[in-house]
Parts: C-alpha cells; sequence; structure tokens
C-alpha cells in the first residue's frame, strides 16, 4: 500500500470515528470516550489533512470551521412554507383545539397527538441532495428566509451526511428503532437551533471576562450566533439542534405518523428530542403538559411550552391549515413568569398611524428570560383601569414568554406623592393638538406625514420586508435619514445618492452602493405589497391581497367608493372609509403618483384577469428545480390563469411540470399517462395565456 492510500484510509477511519462520536454525543446524549481523547483525534485528522491537502473532503469533521465573512445573507424561498403555531395559554383554549380538530375530521373518538417540547431556538429548514446538506435557511417570513449554509456547516450536531444505515457502539434496536433506512432523493428536514444552558452560561462568563456585553437569554444567543457574517464565530459558539418535522420529500415514502417520522430522522444520524410521547385525548395531553411543567427547570434547554401535533399524517392532510398556521397543530404555553419592578417614568411614543401610545419606563427587570425595561400601556384607558402611576411598584409578566405587560400594581407599596399621569393634548413631536375620534380608544396626532416621528415609522414600515424589502436600510439608518431632512416620504429614497448616503454615520462608499441596489431591485413588486407598503390604517397583508385581487388595477383601487370597497372579502366599513380617507389627502396621492414615475411597478393583474379562464379547472404539479424561476413565481402564475396547484399526482392531476431531477412525481405521472411538460413548456404556457 502506498503512502498516499495509507493516509487516504486513515483519513477516512479517523472521519467515520469522529462523526460517530458526534452521533454518540449529539444524537444519544452518551460520549463513548473523554473529550482529552475525541480531540486528539481531530488532532490527529488535521495533522494528516494539512499534510496530504488533496485528501481533505468537504464533508470532513476538520471544515465545520467556518469560511470567509460574507457581506449579506441570501434569501432562500421555500418551496412548503414554515409555518407558525397557533397558540393555546389554557386548558380551555386546548380543549377548544381539540373540538375543533375532532369537527373536522369528522371524528367521535379521541385524537391521538404527538407532544414535542417547544424549544426556545430558532426554526432553521435543512436542505439534503442524495443524503448531503445542500442548503440551509432560516424561517424568516415563513415564505422566504436566510442562507445560513455555511454557519450551520460548523454546528457539530448537524450532520454534513446522512446516515443510510446507522451503527456503533449504541444500539439502536434498545430504542426500537429501524436500522436500515434508505435515503430519499431530497428531504427538506426542519428543526430548531438552541444553545443549552450550559453552554449559554460559558459562553455569557467568557464575555464578561473580556469586559463584553453578555446575552440577554439562550435563544437571543442562538439566533445571534447563528446570524453572524463570520462564520468562523460560529463555529465557536456551543449550538445544538433537534429535528422535528419535513417540507420537502422526493423519492421516499412518507411515514404514516409523526412519531414513525421521528424515528425515521433519528436513523438517519438526526438528533430528535428524547422527550416527546404519544397521548391518545385530551386527558392525556394535560398529563403530558403538567410533566413537563414539572421538568422544564430540570431539562439542559429552555422550552417554554409543549406542542400538540395530531400524530397521523392522513388525518392532518384532512384537517388542513390555515394562511398561516396548520389547524392540525398548537403550541400550549406555560404560564407567564412574573416579577415585581418599579416604574420610573411614563412618556409617550408616536407610532406610524399618529397614534399615542403610552409607555412605562422600568427599572430593568428579568423576567422570561429577557431584560425588561418598558412596556406599553396601550392607551388611555388601558392606563387608567390599572391606575399605573410613575413610582409605583408593578408586577410584570411576559405574555405567552414574548410580550412584557403590567400585570397589576402593588397598591400597599404606592408612595403618598404618587399622582395620575395625563395624555398630552398637543403632538410631542410636531405639537399639533392631538384627535381622538368617537368611539377610539386611541388618541392621534393627525399631522401624518408632516410630522417627523410618523414620517421614521411610516418609512420603516414602506421598506420592511413584507412590504417594499429594501434590504439594508435598517432602523438607524432611517433615523438618520429623517433627522437631516434627507427623507420625508417614502418617495424620497429613491432619490437618495451614493453621497448623501455614504455620508450617513456608519454607511461606506460600499454600503451606500449596496443600499442604492437594494432600493432599485425594490421597484419591482407586486400590487398587494405596494398596498400594503402604504401603511393605510387596518390595511394588513392579507386585506391588501384581498384588494389586489379584486380590483386589479391600482387606479381602479385608488377612485373605489365605500360601497365599492365593502364588497372585497376582509373589508368592512371601517377599513373602507380608512382607505377611502387616505387617497382623498391630496398628499398622499402624490407620493403614490412620485413613486409610480420613479419606476415602482408590478404585473398587470388585470390584464391577466381578462384571460383568466385559459387554465381554469386545470391542475397542475410542480417537480424538480426550475432554473427560470422560483417554484413559487411559477405556482402564482398558474392561479393568476385559474390552474390549480397540488402538491401530489393523482388521477385528478392534468399536468406535471418536470424541472432538473424531478423524481417520484414525475414518475407517477407517466404511470398514470398525465401530461408531463418541460420548464420551456411551462414558460411558453404561461406567456400564450
Amino acid at each position: 500500500m502506498s503512502k498516499n492510500d495509507a493516509a487516504k484510509k486513515r483519513i477516512q477511519q479517523l472521519c467515520e470515528q469522529i462523526n460517530q462520536h458526534n452521533q454518540n454525543y449529539y444524537q444519544y446524549d452518551a460520549p463513548q470516550i473523554p473529550d482529552a481523547d475525541y480531540d486528539a483525534l481531530m488532532r490527529q485528522l488535521q495533522s494528516l489533512e494539512a499534510e496530504n491537502p488533496k485528501l481533505v473532503n468537504k464533508d470532513s469533521p476538520t471544515q465545520r470551521v467556518g469560511s470567509a465573512p460574507l457581506d449579506s445573507f441570501q434569501q432562500v424561498r421555500h418551496e412548503v412554507p414554515m409555518l407558525s403555531l397557533d397558540n393555546a395559554f389554557d386548558d380551555q383554549e386546548f380543549e377548544a383545539f381539540d373540538k375543533r380538530v375532532r369537527d373536522r375530521a369528522e371524528l367521535t373518538s379521541d385524537v391521538e397527538y404527538l407532544v414535542e417540547p417547544k424549544l426556545d431556538g430558532l426554526a432553521i429548514s435543512l436542505l439534503y441532495t442524495d443524503g448531503v446538506l445542500v442548503r440551509a435557511a432560516t424561517r424568516g417570513d415563513g415564505n422566504v428566509g436566510e442562507n445560513v449554509t455555511e454557519n450551520v456547516k460548523t454546528i457539530s450536531a448537524i450532520p454534513l451526511k446522512l446516515n443510510s444505515k446507522v451503527a456503533g457502539s449504541i444500539e439502536l434496536e434498545d430504542k426500537g428503532l429501524p436500522l436500515h433506512s434508505a435515503l430519499p432523493k431530497t428531504i427538506e428536514v426542519r428543526g430548531e437551533i438552541f444553545m443549552p444552558l450550559s453552554g449559554f452560561d460559558k459562553l455569557n462568563q467568557k464575555a464578561i471576562s473580556l469586559d463584553e456585553k453578555p446575552f440577554a437569554n439562550p435563544r437571543n444567543a442562538a439566533a445571534g450566533s447563528l446570524r453572524q457574517l463570520d462564520s468562523k464565530i460560529t463555529a465557536t459558539r456551543p449550538l445544538a439542534f433537534y429535528a422535528y418535522g419535513i417540507g420537502v420529500l422526493e423519492g421516499y415514502q412518507l411515514p404514516v405518523t409523526q412519531k414513525e417520522l421521528f424515528e425515521l430522522l433519528f436513523s438517519w444520524g438526526l438528533p430528535v428530542c428524547d422527550q416527546v410521547a404519544v397521548a391518545n385525548g385530551m386527558q392525556q395531553c394535560h398529563q403530558r403538559y403538567q410533566e413537563l411543567a414539572q421538568k422544564r427547570a430540570l431539562l439542559p434547554y429552555e422550552i417554554d411550552g409543549v406542542v400538540y401535533k395530531v400524530n397521523d399524517f392522513a388525518l392532518q392532510k384532512s384537517i388542513g391549515f390555515v394562511s398561516r398556521a396548520p389547524r392540525w397543530a398548537i403550541a400550549r404555553k406555560f404560564p407567564a413568569q412574573e416579577k415585581m419592578t418599579e416604574v420610573v417614568a411614563i412618556d409617550v411614543q408616536v407610532g406610524r398611524t399618529g397614534a399615542i401610545t403610552p409607555v412605562a419606563r422600568l427599572s430593568p427587570v428579568f423576567v422570561g428570560g429577557v431584560t425588561v425595561t418598558n412596556v406599553t400601556l396601550h392607551n388611555e384607558d388601558e392606563m387608567r383601569r390599572k391606575d399605573v402611576r410613575v413610582g409605583d411598584t408593578v408586577i410584570v409578566r411576559r405574555a405567552g414568554d414574548v410580550i412584557p405587560e403590567i400585570v397589576s400594581v402593588v397598591l400597599s407599596e404606592r408612595k403618598s406623592e404618587s399622582s395620575v399621569f395625563h395624555m398630552p393634548t398637543h403632538c410631542p413631536v410636531c405639537e399639533s393638538a392631538v384627535e381622538r375620534a368617537k368611539g377610539e380608544a386611541v388618541i392621534r396626532c393627525p399631522a401624518g406625514l408632516f410630522c417627523r416621528a410618523q414620517v421614521k415609522e411610516s418609512i420603516k414600515h414602506f421598506s420592511s420586508r413584507k412590504a417594499m424589502d429594501v434590504d439594508g436600510l435598517g432602523d438607524k439608518i432611517v433615523e438618520q435619514l429623517v433627522a437631516l431632512g434627507l427623507v420625508k416620504t417614502p418617495a424620497d429614497l429613491y432619490s437618495l445618492s451614493r453621497e448623501q448616503l455614504s455620508s450617513l454615520e456608519r454607511m461606506a462608499e460600499k454600503s451606500a452602493d449596496n443600499l442604492l441596489s437594494a432600493l432599485d431591485k425594490s421597484k419591482a413588486t407586486t400590487l398587494a405589497k405596494f398596498l400594503f407598503a402604504l401603511g393605510i390604517r387596518e390595511v394588513g397583508e392579507v386585506t391588501a391581497s384581498s384588494l389586489a385581487n379584486h380590483f386589479g388595477q391600482f387606479e381602479v383601487l385608488q377612485s373605489a367608493s365605500i360601497e365599492d370597497l365593502e364588497k372585497v372579502p376582509d373589508v368592512g366599513p371601517i377599513v373602507a372609509q380608512h382607505i377611502v380617507a387616505f387617497f382623498e389627502l391630496e398628499h398622499n396621492r402624490e407620493v403614490v403618483l412620485t413613486l409610480r414615475k420613479l419606476g415602482i411597478h408590478w404585473p398587470d393583474v388585470s390584464a391577466v384577469s381578462d384571460n383568466d379562464q385559459a387554465l381554469s379547472g386545470k391542475v397542475f404539479v410542480l417537480t424538480g428545480t426550475l432554473s427560470t424561476m422560483a417554484r413559487t413565481e411559477a405556482k402564482e402564475a398558474l392561479q393568476l390563469l385559474g390552474a390549480k396547484v397540488t402538491g401530489s399526482v393523482s388521477k385528478k392531476t392534468d399536468y406535471v411540470v418536470a424541472g432538473d431531477e424531478p423524481g417520484s412525481k414525475l414518475k407517477k405521472a407517466l404511470s398514470l399517462g398525465i401530461t408531463v411538460l418541460s420548464e420551456e413548456d411551462l414558460v411558453a404556457l404561461i406567456e400564450k395565456q
């Protein structure tokens, strides 16, 4: 055997040994060797690879050290949306959920649920092709996330390559799990990246010793570590991972139950939580919730509740989804943690729509994993109901472990000199007299975009990801632009020069060029996003989409009457009045006209809708990778033409569009005699219609 062959064989042996030890540690929580011995194996592998650089494989454990820093994260559109979960905060809300599940499934018997701890971390999507990790992305807004592949590759808990056969010092038969599992052609694994409590403590101790600011809680530490532009920093952070589901799956038969999916993921070498259990009916679900609540303080990681998922996949499919969440799953949150602190001041903030909100400034208090210093009092009526005053001792909690709120005032601690706080009669920013509409609890500044505070918030909203999506336009930059008078309306953003931007604090010429490029890119949008970006009161994403679909053309919507608007789903008389009032203001019409002249544009929906019957009733399935457009773009284009796009092939399918590496859907289409279109055929079909 040559020296090169011997080195190659030893490198392969070391890689297999180290990967197995990683698996023992992260999957089974049962390390088989001391840390010193593990480190010795790693050093030996590093030495051999340094001597034989041509033998270094990208899947080697030594390659988890990070790469050169990135300028920014690329965006990734999820082929299957990463939905959030609805919440239940007590037994009654969970029981109502269970009733909805049984009603939709037309069941009279108990439903079997998989019960998991709700990890307090960061959702992640891992795409494996032929068992090799090719992409990792954050959840983002559910449809579009950030490409964090290089950072995720530094996390030892996440296998760079899945195992089709799992064997080692720990026998899986003891856990009742399969040893042999062929790998799918493509699988998108979903799970949670988190920071174990021990690692979090060590990270903060190190930060304090270096006179750096420690992280507030493990979730913030995990999120901050994963989103480092320099993956070498991520490599130094003690991150862990648990898999809990899948998105895309091609070339493999989906298991029957959620529990079987966990077993399958585990058999491929992916860590899964060992606190998962099946519960049949509400009584067992309540019992499991109490068990995990009692274990909460003893677990090596933070959880803020439990997740219930209908165990049977066929039943999940029949129950379905709402726009943002599955109907077959819910998160049951643990009771909010409460602490006492003092109100040191009460002041007001002016929001995007002119709403003037009282805010209590608190003596810092650590509650529910974060340090709370500010709590909104919502409006004057709510503040009066709770009778919150400066100097009061109050009980603070984080509702659902997310939003801090004042529960009540400890009246026995109230100081004799305390006085009632009165809301201002004039806007604290522009000094306009405030107004309170009949029937509303909120007082508002009526100055609109002439109020600097409202300008600032409207610009932040306009440029946000769900609106015009101007990458790189952060709050600090917006605040500088408004303070310097460079931006007074959203339209002013598109007239900014390189010189103006590069003169801002912490804004170099390259950053200025990137922002100008992002602004130019944002000009191509959709009518729904543009409507949402305008910030019309009570016109959220769903309502903006309904308006765009109903009217088709912006000019038609702009001149619509209240009666016309009330014919749109999701639009009632109050929302209709807000829309009419917005477009009646000459200032708003001028801003919109300027934006259009500066190049803001979107597809002409009305031109499509004239022929929207061309594909009406036709059922399409997309499979494989499309090179000229994302699947979501193809899906939207087909839907605009009246087609229905589904995720599985059946006798009801009319067309299957096959991109690169199409997988099992193509085979099934051919076996059923369904018409198969290439990507070129699809583009030609869309352009023709």
